[in-house]
């Protein structure tokens, strides 16, 4: 195996894991007004599912794209300035999330509450939907010339192939949230979500499926019809699962769906990394788009070592944060008035 074909895979595992761990976060925050209605702290109890685990769920997105940068500066260069602008709106929406997160239970006022709620809110809707826009473009192509620039306008990235990713992404991800908080609550909030989680679950398989099949037959090749079933066997574990109140299984199934559908997209990009439209010869694949040997080589030592530290320190988290959630596992609010008196 090629040091190329080892940090094409190796960026494809790390935006694996981020999709994995960081698909949930998006669908409790998607799924947070529904799941969270009544009072404070339910919302609080479906925020909380997600609290000690979701910074270190974004560290997957940050070595994804360092190693992208390492490992493959063309690649690097023409995604982040063709698609400027929607990242710049993704990053941003990331960091209202982040601070409405951090901030909601500094100042103990409903209003406050509110706006940081619809900040966890439009923090997540905007990323899930966005993800798999960009993935998308990925594997379609892009108007990429010869000076490995991306030209035109936004409207070249808005065909029906990438607005359908974007919403197989959006309904996938609150599936995966949804089941998620069945897995970490106990009490009206976990039947809530198992609700909600039969009520995805159609709308899911078909969207899904349908994305997943058009992947395939317009861009996949014979062996990413196994991740394509893979998918499909992932969600239909979910189903079952779920139907039956196995909340660790129906969490296993959208688990494997979400790996298999980056596996079925990182594989049909294969050789390519970013194809253009305008013709083959300007394609930035994963040779004329790569760092030196040598680069690759320090960066595959370093990773080595560093890897597992990460990956164990991850799992014992989540260990040590297994336990369910209910709400009256929640204390009273401690944050201060929002308009001081005296």
């Amino acid at each position: 195996m090629s040091l190329q074909l080892f940090w094409f895979i190796l960026i494809g595992v790390l935006f694996t894991g981020y999709f994995v761990l960081e698909g949930f976060d998006f669908g409790v925050g998607m799924l947070m007004p529904i799941l969270g209605r009544g009072s404070d702290a339910r919302r609080r109890a479906v925020l909380n599912t997600i609290g000690p685990v979701w910074d270190g769920n974004e560290v997957w997105l940050i070595t994804a794209g360092g190693a992208m940068f390492a490992a493959f500066p063309e690649w690097y260069a023409s995604l982040f300035s063709g698609f400027y602008l929607a990242l710049l709106l993704l990053l941003v929406a990331l960091i209202l999330r982040i601070c409405a997160i951090e901030y909601r239970a500094k100042i103990d006022d409903p209003k406050w509450r509110f706006w940081c709620d619809m900040g966890i809110g439009i923090g997540s809707w905007v990323p899930a939907l966005a993800w798999g826009w960009v993935f998308a473009n990925l594997v379609r192509g892009v108007p990429l010339n010869e000076r490995k620039q991306i030209v035109g306008s936004v409207l070249d990235l808005l065909s029906p192939y990438a607005l359908l990713g974007g919403l197989a992404t959006g309904i996938l991800f609150a599936l995966h949230g949804a089941i998620f908080v069945t897995l970490k609550t106990g009490g009206e909030i976990r039947d809530d979500a198992q609700r909600a989680a039969r009520m995805l679950l159609a709308p899911t398989v078909l969207v899904v499926g349908a994305f997943g099949l058009w992947t395939q037959l317009a861009y996949g090749s014979g062996w990413t019809w196994i991740a394509l079933g893979a998918a499909v066997a992932g969600l239909l574990v979910a189903g079952g699962a779920t139907a039956a109140g196995r909340d660790g299984w129906a969490f296993v199934g959208t688990a494997l769906t979400v790996i298999a559908a980056t596996v079925l997209i990182v594989g049909s990009m294969y050789p390519n990394v970013l194809p253009s439209t305008i013709s083959p010869d300007f394609d930035l694949t994963i040779d004329n788009a790569s760092s030196s040997p040598y680069t690759l080589k320090v960066m595959s030592w370093a990773a080595a070592f560093a890897a597992p530290v990460v990956v164990l320190y991850q799992g014992w988290t989540y260990w040590v944060f297994r336990q369910r959630i209910r709400v009256e596992h929640i204390p009273a609010p401690v944050g201060l008035p929002l308009n001081r008196k005296g």
